[in-house]
């Protein structure tokens, strides 16, 4: 929730001022409009203090709906639908259900919206932080019709297939983060604490240094000379690729970094295989026109270099061509979903070869994920013990020379 300044016109005809808190623009204009009032002027306020914005920050994150609330969410609401229960009804059961408190007043929203005379999507499309596009496009064709109870049983499957994409995703990347982490931390803790140690000791023996023991003194040396260089130079880069990123050059190059990027580009090009005919085979059983079902993929693939190339394919389909043609010339597509595609095209049930590489494909990211498990541990493992050989040598190697010394 965030709050937002307005300026409205009241029942006398008079402007007034004031803030409302809500999840939208559009929501703040409805609650506005339910109190009477005729919004002019709806944008966000600012944060009147850091400690204001930052408790705003951490409601909003534990008040945050999760993927299962809204799994649970649309499977009431099709339950309650296939029983016949009034619309209205139903918003005030599922009030009474929602446990997670910004789902629960999105819910009251859509009911007094629907009460107001809107229909079920445009209630809902002022809710766009909790509602996809592609959730809207899909009940709104249900609207369309008739069928709202068969279009909530696919979305289920849409956001739970989905939610089992990313889970798989996540597990591969978990455990070389933790390791890559640890090792950062483990490098750092015995170049700035255990080496200068040594080196002490070593310098006043008057013996000559090793190249092992030389490299990670001047790398001591370089962190504790310029300590406040590396850390101003690693907070700018990290603020710079940050804004660079949310530029829509920026997010189309990290996408497409991330697609040709070793061991994981395959892992990512699949799981975007999986969501495209996963998504497109159920809007196309729905109903959708295939024009609208690419510009709904255009914005719910997830992947910036994905989307650029879904949008060609869009403006060649437009233009009087087929799907598998523009699929065929556009990048990132793999061969198999090209040429099931073109055979759904040729049959005429497109929708069920779609479904079918969307079957295929979350096996080959299952698969992958596994694959790519058992890849990563001898990797890392020999990360680790370069790390702890280059250690070992920095300081083992001049207290052998000191014991030779000796003798």
């Amino acid at each position: 929730m965030a709050n937002y300044s307005y300026l409205a016109i009241n029942e006398r005809g008079g402007n007034i001022t004031g803030t409302v808190e809500a999840d939208s623009p559009e929501m703040a204009e409805s609650i506005l409009l339910s109190r009477g009032l005729i919004p002019s002027k709806v944008t966000a306020a600012r944060a009147t203090g850091d400690g204001g914005s930052f408790f705003a920050k951490l409601q909003a994150g534990m008040n945050k709906v999760k993927i299962g609330d809204l799994v649970l969410f649309t499977k009431q609401f099709r339950s309650m639908m296939q029983a016949g229960v009034p619309i209205l009804r139903l918003f005030q059961v599922l009030e009474n259900q929602c446990q997670n408190q910004v789902l629960k007043e999105a819910v009251v929203a859509i009911c007094r919206d629907i009460k107001a005379g809107s229909s079920l999507h445009e209630a809902m499309k002022r809710h766009p932080a909790l509602f996809s596009p592609l959730y809207l496009s899909m009940i709104n064709a249900g609207e369309v019709s008739g069928t709202v109870p068969s279009i909530l049983e696919r979305l289920i499957k849409i956001i739970e297939h989905e939610a089992k994409i990313k889970s798989d995703i996540k597990s591969a990347l978990q455990y070389p983060i933790m390791v890559l982490v640890a090792l950062a931390v483990a490098f750092f803790v015995l170049l700035t604490f255990v080496i200068p140690k040594f080196a002490a000791i070593f310098s006043k023996s008057g013996i000559e240094m090793p190249i092992p023991t030389k490299i990670a003194m001047a790398l001591y040396q370089g962190l504790a000379d310029y300590w406040y260089i590396l850390i101003g130079g690693a907070i700018v880069l990290i603020f710079g690729l940050r804004s660079y990123i949310k530029t829509e050059k920026g997010r189309y190059v990290l996408d497409a970094f991330f697609l040709k990027f070793p061991l994981f580009g395959p892992l990512f090009q699949k799981a975007a295989m999986s969501r495209f005919a996963s998504i497109f085979a159920i809007l196309q059983a729905s109903g959708v026109p295939v024009m609208q079902a690419l510009t709904i993929l255009t914005d719910t693939i997830g992947n910036k270099a994905i989307s650029t190339e879904i949008q060609k394919v869009r403006e060649r389909v437009q233009e009087g061509q087929g799907i598998s043609g523009p699929l065929r010339a556009a990048k990132y597509f793999t061969p198999m979903l090209v040429d099931m595609v073109a055979i759904g095209e040729e049959s005429g049930n497109i929708d069920e070869m779609l479904g079918q590489i969307s079957i295929h494909y979350d096996d080959e990211v299952e698969y992958a994920v596994k694959s790519l498990s058992d890849m990563i541990g001898p990797i890392l493992m020999v990360g680790l013990a370069a790390v702890v050989g280059f250690f070992a040598l920095a300081i083992f190697l001049p207290m052998w020379d000191m014991t030779k010394m000796v003798k």
